[in-house]
């Protein structure tokens, strides 16, 4: 690609040098995924026993670390096997933009790692060691989402897993340190949210649903094409304010919650800002709208079941 392209994508994406390459590396705008579980599975926990702070701290934290060394294991993988260059977007892009070594970014995600692990042995000490056991199980599928022979990532499988390990696993971990319990209330009210999870990845595909389709990849959102599926996100979100609504009628959560559908006008505009786009920079706007609905319904529904926690 020329100088005069690559200079329009970084204006276009607004990148800039020093700390902000690093940064960039984190995908800071998915980090609501990890953040959003460990919120809501904690508040959930506070309403039923109360809660120990270090112990969200530190789940919080190695949630997150987790989280940044997947976008990082992306990062590389996706440069290893060719489909990243300088036009991609959605990407960190310092390998191909910035020009960071492949190995730095590798070995940065397993430090990542390492540190998540001794997060997770505190954590474990704290509570049941029987979390060590699903904490490696949610590393070892966060390597094999880009990594590994057959990445998850280049599936039909991709929302699936990211929005059951992300959204119901990480929601039932958060709780179950606090309350050494697991009920099944939780694990429904997980649901609303690992659908939003799922979304964010179904978004990422649909945006690059030419580009993976060339290079081989079966996605869900290749498999549907691409009207189809901006038709499936529309109905995962659906699916997830009614539940929500069903939750709230049964009493499984709290009236207060009402205050997730101020999301909807947010899920509204990630369909708009889908339709009629082709090309993944006019996309990119649509994908950073559909983290922000998981990050609004995700804040407001562990604000709701906090503030519900004092009156």
């Amino acid at each position: 690609m020329n100088s005069t392209n690559e200079t329009s994508v970084r204006q276009v994406l607004n990148e800039r040098s020093g700390f902000q390459v690093w940064w960039r590396l984190l995908r800071p705008h998915t980090l609501t995924a990890s953040f959003v579980p460990v919120f809501v599975g904690t508040m959930l926990a506070l309403i039923d026993e109360g809660i120990h702070i270090f112990l969200f701290l530190a789940m919080l934290l190695a949630s997150m670390l987790i989280q940044s060394a997947t976008n990082m294991f992306n990062e590389y993988y996706d440069y290893v096997r060719g489909l990243d260059n300088e036009e991609s977007v959605g990407i960190g892009g310092t390998i191909v933009r910035d020009g960071i070594s492949p190995k730095t970014v590798l070995n940065l995600a397993l430090t990542f790692f390492g540190i998540s692990i001794l997060l997770g042995a505190y954590i474990c000490m704290e509570s049941s060691w029987w979390i060590a056991a699903v904490g490696l199980a949610c590393m070892l599928f966060g390597y094999l989402y880009t990594g590994g022979p057959i990445p998850i990532a280049y599936t039909p499988l991709g929302e699936l897993f990211s929005g059951f390990l992300m959204g119901t696993v990480i929601i039932g971990i958060s709780y179950f340190i606090q309350t050494m319990t697991i009920t099944s209330s939780v694990i429904w009210i997980s649901v609303p949210v690992a659908i939003f999870i799922g979304g964010i990845m179904m978004a990422n595909n649909i945006r690059d649903l030419d580009g993976d389709k060339e290079n081989g990849r079966k996605t869900l959102a290749i498999l549907l094409g691409r009207k189809n599926a901006i038709r499936f996100l529309a109905i995962m979100f659906v699916l997830a304010y009614g539940l929500t609504a069903g939750f709230i009628i049964a009493g499984m959560l709290p009236v207060l919650s009402i205050l997730t559908f101020l999301s909807v006008v947010k899920a509204i505009e990630v369909i708009r800002k889908f339709q009629g786009k082709t090309q993944p920079i006019e996309m990119l706007p649509a994908m950073i709208a559909t983290g922000k609905t998981n990050t609004i319904y995700g804040f407001l529904l562990g604000i709701s079941l906090l503030i519900s926690n004092f009156i």
